[in-house]
């Protein structure tokens, strides 16, 4: 058993806390489906925001999953490099697996597909 990083990303069209809370969900369910974890697989969760998202904590749209009462998760502000996607939720999940390192599909949906192309899950996916 190791513990490993799984990445993720989305984007919203505006600051608005269902928005935030939907697309946190949404991008963490992929994350679920797609490794084929469970929250008691998960060490923590870390999500952060760019500066442009203020209207809502992204980790409440992870609470009302099943099974994540009890997961640690933390949000932060993103570095604000000039020119960096707008209105995007990162998230890192931390989980312990027996994968190696290209098993872990990483996800990034809508603008955030821009980001790591070379590892994207696109919304038709």
């Amino acid at each position: 058993m190791m513990t490993r990083g799984i990445r993720g990303a989305t984007t919203v069209q505006t600051n608005n806390k269902t928005e935030i809370h939907k697309a946190t969900s949404d991008a963490m369910t992929h994350i679920i489906q797609r490794n084929k974890i469970s929250p008691d697989d998960i060490c923590h969760i870390l999500i952060t925001v760019t500066n442009d998202l203020d209207a809502a904590f992204p980790a409440e749209g992870i609470r009302v999953l099943e099974g994540f009462q009890y997961v640690p998760i933390m949000c932060a502000l993103e570095i604000p490099v000039p020119g960096s996607l707008k209105k995007c939720i990162r998230l890192m999940v931390t989980v312990n697996t027996t994968k190696n390192p290209a098993d872990i599909h990483h996800i990034y949906l809508n603008d955030a597909v821009k980001l790591r192309p070379d590892l994207t899950l696109t919304n038709d996916q």
